[in-house]
C-alpha cells in the first residue's frame, strides 16, 4: 500500500542564514522521503525576537526560535519536550558538542525544548582592505577602539535589543552578570560603570547606528566604503563568504577592557528547532529535527546552504572555515565564553521594555543611577511574571 503524504509547515526568520538552509534540508529530506513535504515561511528579525511562539505554535508543525522562549515553552506547553522523542544518544551527541551554552539555551525544568541549529554571539567583525588602506592596526583595548571610533571608521548596532544585550556584554565584562538576583539587575557599581563606558563609545559613532540592526550594520560596511570596523554585534558568517555580499568582511574576536585583561563577554543569541505540541505528524518532524541538527548535514548541505550551524563540528570543519574566511575559527573563543541569558516565563517582558531606556540614555546621557531603578522596576515586573 502507498505510504500516505504527510506536509509539514514551518515559520523561520528572513534572511539568508535563517530560511534557505531550512528549505534546503526540507528540499532534500523529501527527496529522502518522497511521501513527505515540508513548507517554510518566513517573518522579519523583530517579529521574530517578538511573536510569541504560543501564537506561531497554532499554525505551524515546526518553529526556529529565540532561546530565551524556553521558559515560555515550559510553562505553556506550546512546543514539545523533545527529550521525550528523540534519542538519548543523539542528544548526548548534541551536548557533547554544544557551542558555548548554546544546547543548554534550550533547556529548561528538565527538557530539552529545542535544537540549537544556529550558534551566534556578538563578534567583532572588518574590512581588512579598509583597515590596511588607512594603515591601521586591530584594536586589541577598548582604549583602541576608542581612537578607531574618533576616526569615524565604527559602527555597531544601537536598536533596542542589541542595546540591552550590549549593557549585558558590558556588565559581564566588568566581573558581574545581569539578572542573577531576584531584585536587581546589576549593582549600582557596575552598572553605572557599564553604562558609562557604553556611552563613551556610543557618542563616537554616526546616529544611524541607533536605527540599525547587526544585518544593517554589515549592509553598511560591505556596501559603502566608510566604515572599517565593527566591535561587537551578532555575527553573520554570511558576510565572510565569496560573493555574498560586495566586500568580503572577516570576524575576530573581540577587544579587552584593558590591556593584558580579559576580552569582552557578549550575550549569547543563536536559534533552535522545536515542534509545535499541535503538530499531527510527530515521529516525521522529529525525523527531520534529528536530521537538520545532526553533524553531518551541520557540516555541509546546512552551512553549503547559508546557515551557520550550531553543531561544534561544523565550526572546527576544515571545508567549513575555508569557505568563511575562517569565521568559525577565529570567533569560537567567543561563542565558548558567552552569556547565557535568563529564560524565565516573564524575561520577555523585560527584554522587550528595557531596551529603549538605554537607549535613550546612550543618545541623551542622563543620571545612570536613576535609569538603573527605571530597569530594576521592570525586572521586578517580569520576577513576577514568573
Amino acid at each position: 500500500m502507498p505510504t500516505e503524504p504527510i506536509h509539514l509547515k514551518g515559520i523561520t526568520w528572513n534572511h539568508s542564514r535563517g530560511f534557505v538552509p531550512m528549505a534546503a534540508t526540507a528540499q532534500r529530506f523529501s527527496e529522502l522521503n518522497p511521501h513527505v513535504s515540508i513548507s517554510w515561511e518566513k517573518r522579519s528579525l523583530q517579529q521574530f525576537a517578538d511573536e510569541s511562539i504560543q501564537q506561531l505554535a497554532e499554525r505551524f508543525d515546526l518553529l526556529v526560535i529565540d532561546h530565551p522562549w524556553a521558559g515560555f515553552a515550559a510553562r505553556t506547553g506550546s512546543i514539545l519536550p523533545l527529550d521525550e522523542h528523540l534519542p538519548a544518544e543523539f542528544l548526548a551527541d548534541q551536548q557533547a558538542n554544544t557551542v558555548g551554552h548554546s544546547f543548554e539555551s534550550y533547556s529548561f525544568n528538565g527538557h530539552q525544548w529545542a535544537l540549537p541549529i544556529d550558534a551566534a554571539t556578538p563578534v567583532a567583525a572588518s574590512r581588512p582592505d579598509l583597515m590596511a588602506q588607512h594603515g591601521l592596526a586591530f584594536p586589541e583595548t577598548f582604549a583602541d577602539l576608542l581612537a578607531l571610533a574618533d576616526r569615524g571608521l565604527v559602527a555597531f548596532s544601537l536598536i533596542p535589543i542589541d542595546t540591552l544585550m550590549s549593557f549585558y556584554m558590558f556588565c559581564c565584562s566588568l566581573g558581574e552578570d545581569p539578572c542573577q538576583r531576584e531584585d536587581e539587575v546589576v549593582s549600582e557599581v557596575v552598572g553605572v560603570q557599564a553604562l558609562q563606558l557604553f556611552r563613551q563609545l556610543a557618542s563616537k559613532v554616526d546616529p544611524a547606528c541607533f536605527h540599525r540592526n547587526p544585518i544593517q550594520v554589515y549592509e553598511a560596511m560591505t556596501q559603502t566604503d566608510t566604515l572599517a570596523y565593527c566591535p561587537f554585534a551578532y555575527g553573520y558568517s554570511n558576510y565572510a563568504r565569496r560573493g555574498y555580499a560586495r566586500r568580503l568582511l572577516h570576524f575576530h574576536d573581540m577587544v579587552a577592557l584593558t590591556p593584558g585583561g580579559t576580552r569582552l563577554r557578549s550575550t549569547l543569541g543563536g536559534t533552535g528547532l522545536a515542534i509545535s505540541a499541535k503538530c499531527t505528524q510527530v515521529e516525521t518532524a522529529v525525523r527531520y529535527a534529528e536530521f537538520v541538527a545532526s553533524p553531518a548535514c551541520q557540516q555541509t548541505l546546512y552551512f553549503d546552504n547559508g546557515g551557520q550551524p550550531g553543531h561544534l563540528t561544523a565550526w572546527q570543519d576544515e571545508h567549513v572555515n575555508q569557505q568563511s574566511s575562517h569565521y568559525f575559527a577565529a570567533t569560537l573563543p567567543a561563542l565558548q565564553r558567552a552569556f547565557l541569558r535568563p529564560r524565565y516565563h516573564g524575561h520577555m517582558f523585560f527584554q522587550d521594555h528595557a531596551g529603549e531606556p538605554v537607549r535613550q540614555y546612550l543618545m541623551t546621557g542622563g543620571d545612570e543611577k536613576a535609569l538603573l531603578q527605571e530597569l530594576n522596576t521592570l525586572y521586578l515586573k517580569s520576577r513576577a511574571m514568573a
